[in-house]
């Protein structure tokens, strides 16, 4: 079918008098001259100004609206005859999500990489060849924890990612990523997300990478590069304060969050400040939410004066879902929806997005033209800086892609082993007393209980690959164990029937699931140890997911307490989405495993840390509370924000940064040079670090820095260096960090940044709790 509409295509073209193609050019206006927008050698602002001066009305407003792909909003999966009579015969802007397979759409045109990139290729010849001025199309498409799309590879969610703590493995997940979108044809990536995890309450804390600005900042920064070093665009999302809706509530709300303008400067601004000013980042969505009454898509001071004036952003901005329909049906800020696309244009917004067709919001930016109420220089500014993009990522140059090397690249062998990569890195040792772990190779019976060890639907994802083939922690186990007794017996679901409402009265389980934990128990007193898979699934962590309560759902407590209490040695490994307040299985369970959601090596990884073969290193990326009455209960904090109050649980039950080793560690020899420097100098911080144990294994060493006296209240403490090392028995290394003045400024009185003199407290160590050297400096005025 393809083959014949690209034919068709090509003889429409000869017909009118010969191809289009050149060597080294594209006749995209078809008028046989090479106009300068059509020259690859031309800088690329003079070449947005030849086009745009060629530009209708028509044209201009068309490149201002996304077209959602097959069976979203566009009905045919390839170019039809019918084309011509809708609104993208004039271009678009881009089209989302076409043909990635999610919900089994198009599925006729995933049967091999190959066959995807030539249905994407021959979209893209349909706008090149029949549209007036040949604007390719920028292809759009999820990719938080590997590219959404059928067969490519899965990747931890960002949560786990974040635990390993390491800025190049999530480089390599990015380089993976780009790379099987470019080459599929997709050309922009709506990831990394750099909301903050701040509640643990929110569904999407498995999307995000911490709590910490300066850990997401590090991480998204990787991401962006990375992704953006194989010719797609980075679109981070969701710009910005999103994820702290009031009371963590998600899905319809998405509104009204309490954070003061200082906090938000400091803390929620910092990873976007990296994504564009450090990292470049191409594009970037712009959130449902409000901040202070002013809903963030049709704010001028976010997405004008702080994104462009202050950060520099040169790309386009691209609306969430329906955040331009909501000025005008959820925060009521505007009359009419026509109303709602003036505001948000003139906030800054380029292009709309959400499941309508592009017509909605065109047909009323066109009205708004021609009565003057918007002018023309602000839609040719808008215009501009989404030809950038496409200019930029070479589109108007090399439109298509070659479909033989999407089946060589598309989850080849060095894909996979990232995945794996990734898949070890991410598991962080909460608890093991004992030495439980790792356990012996030599069991003969062992009991995987629970309702995550036969489940892959954590590691399944709506913003990763579609359908991804996920090794269980069962599978996982049986293959590294393949002549032990595997019992296996689920016990219970994830939740109970009357969750979420069981959530605030509970019931006893019915007597189906009394039985089956009953059955687990008896299987546990024969096993000699029992591995008990508990946790979370997508029907109560993610998008719109939001919990009143971080217990385990459901009845899978009861069932840790049945496996337990036969007296067989238990171990409990998590695969969730969010902290959770695990304090009983904390208080009696020797060991804990938390995996997140791992991607398709889940169970694999999983096995190979529970029996030895590699050694946990990650660290938590985020606060665990004892109880949601806690909340909020994150890191960095105020002084004395934390304090003992003999009528409260007092503590997190584990805090930022923790993750044990079946090694030791120890930490010495700290230096800092100078001691004494310039408000606008670099100060470096050395130490040693030796593996004092038996086992190789991997330590995140974590730098904090205290401002001891300062003009306004800052934070105990805060991260600004981190690095995962890997050593030997008895094996020391040097760990370096280097500490720009910059990054101890502070928002001050005044509200502006400056970096105060005073002296500086340093604390490394294995968490942001557990603080191994200190030592300080001072930093003096110019």
């Amino acid at each position: 079918m393809a083959g014949s509409i690209v034919t068709l295509l090509l003889a429409g073209i000869l017909a009118q008098g010969g191809s289009i193609y050149h060597q080294g050019w594209i006749d995209l206006n078809k008028n046989g001259i090479k106009d300068p927008y059509e020259d690859p050698n031309l800088d690329i602002e003079k070449r947005i100004k030849d086009l745009l001066a060629r530009m209708t009305v028509e044209e201009k407003t068309c490149q201002m609206a996304t077209l959602y792909g097959y069976n979203r909003v566009l009905k045919d999966p390839q170019p039809t005859g019918q084309w011509k009579d809708q609104i993208w015969k004039d271009g678009i802007a881009n089209i989302d999500e076409h043909l990635n397979g999610v919900n089994g759409h198009g599925m006729e045109f995933n049967t091999s990489p190959a066959r995807h990139a030539e249905a994407i290729n021959v979209v893209q010849r349909w706008f090149v060849e029949q549209t007036r001025l040949g604007i390719p199309v920028d292809f759009t498409n999820e990719g938080i924890r590997g590219l959404c799309c059928v067969g490519a590879t899965c990747m931890p969610a960002q949560v786990g990612q974040a635990s390993s703590w390491d800025p190049n493995l999530i480089a390599k997940i990015g380089r993976v990523t780009g790379r099987e979108a470019r080459v599929l044809g997709y050309t922009n990536i709506y990831a990394p997300i750099l909301d903050l995890a701040r509640d643990p309450r929110w569904g999407r804390v498995i999307e995000a990478y911490s709590e910490d600005p300066y850990l997401t900042s590090r991480l998204g920064v990787a991401m962006i590069r990375a992704l953006q070093a194989e010719g797609v665009a980075s679109t981070p999302k969701h710009y910005c304060i999103y994820s702290v809706p009031k009371g963590g509530r998600d899905g319809a709300a998405r509104t009204d969050p309490h954070e003061s303008p200082r906090e938000v400067e400091m803390i929620f601004m910092a990873p976007w400040r990296a994504a564009f000013m450090e990292a470049k980042a191409m594009g970037t969505m712009s959130s449902y939410n409000d901040y202070d009454g002013i809903p963030i898509t049709g704010s001028y001071q976010f997405l004008t004066e702080r994104l462009r004036s202050q950060y520099g952003f040169r790309g386009y901005v691209v609306s969430d879902s329906d955040a331009v329909e909501f000025l005008f049906t959820k925060h009521r800020v505007a009359a009419t929806y026509k109303d709602a696309v003036r505001q948000t244009v003139e906030a800054g917004l380029n292009v709309r997005t959400t499941f309508t067709p592009p017509d909605v919001f065109i047909n009323p930016l066109r009205e708004l033209i021609r009565d003057g109420v918007i002018p023309m220089e602000l839609i040719d500014s808008r215009v501009a800086d989404v030809l950038r993009v496409k200019f930029t990522l070479g589109l108007f140059d090399r439109p298509y892609v070659d479909p033989a090397r999407a089946d060589q690249v598309v989850h080849c062998q060095e894909h996979r082993q990232v995945a794996l990569e990734a898949a070890r890195k991410s598991l962080v040792l909460l608890k093991n007393d004992g030495n439980l772990l790792p356990l012996s190779k030599h069991l003969r019976s062992i009991l995987v209980a629970g309702p995550n060890a036969d489940n892959d639907d954590i590691c399944q994802d709506r913003y990763g690959p579609y359908n991804a083939k996920i090794i269980t922690v069962l599978q996982g186990i049986k293959a590294i164990l393949p002549d032990a007794n595997i019992v296996y017996v689920r016990g219970c679901d994830i939740k109970d029937r009357n969750w979420p409402e069981s959530e605030i009265l509970p019931e006893g389980p019915d007597p189906q699931t009394s039985q089956a934990i009953r059955q687990a128990a008896e299987a546990a007193r024969s096993c000699q140890v029992a591995i008990v898979v508990l946790g979370e699934d997508r029907s109560v962590v993610g998008e719109s997911k939001s919990r009143t309560s971080l217990d385990l759902p459901g009845y899978q407590l009861d069932l840790a307490k049945a496996i337990y209490a036969t007296g067989t040695p238990t171990v409990v490994v998590l695969l969730n989405g969010r902290a959770l307040t695990i304090n009983w299985i904390h208080k009696h369970i020797p060991a804990i495993l938390e995996a997140w959601a791992p991607g398709e090596y889940c169970g694999q990884a999983v096995a190979e840390a529970l029996f030895g073969d590699i050694n946990p290193g990650g660290k938590l990326p985020v606060t665990f509370p004892k109880t949601v009455g806690q909340i909020p209960l994150n890191f960095p904090y105020k002084p004395a924000s934390q304090a003992d109050e003999r009528t409260t649980v007092n503590g997190p039950l584990y805090c930022f940064g923790h993750g044990l080793s079946y090694t030791t560690f120890a930490y010495s020899n700290l230096v800092i040079t100078p001691n004494r420097q310039k408000t606008d100098g670099d100060i470096t911080i050395s130490l040693d670090v030796t593996n004092t144990g038996a086992r190789e294994g991997d330590e995140v060493v974590q730098l904090y820095v205290r401002d001891d006296v300062s003009s306004v209240v800052t934070y105990d403490k805060v991260l600004r260096g981190f690095a995962r090392i890997s050593l030997r028995p008895n094996q020391t290394k040097k760990v370096v960090f280097t500490v720009h003045a910059c990054e101890l400024a502070l928002v001050d009185r005044s509200s502006q940044w400056v970096v105060e003199p005073g002296t500086f407290t340093v604390m490394v160590g294995s968490s942001s709790e557990d603080i191994r050297l200190k030592g300080s400096f001072e930093l003096v005025r110019q």
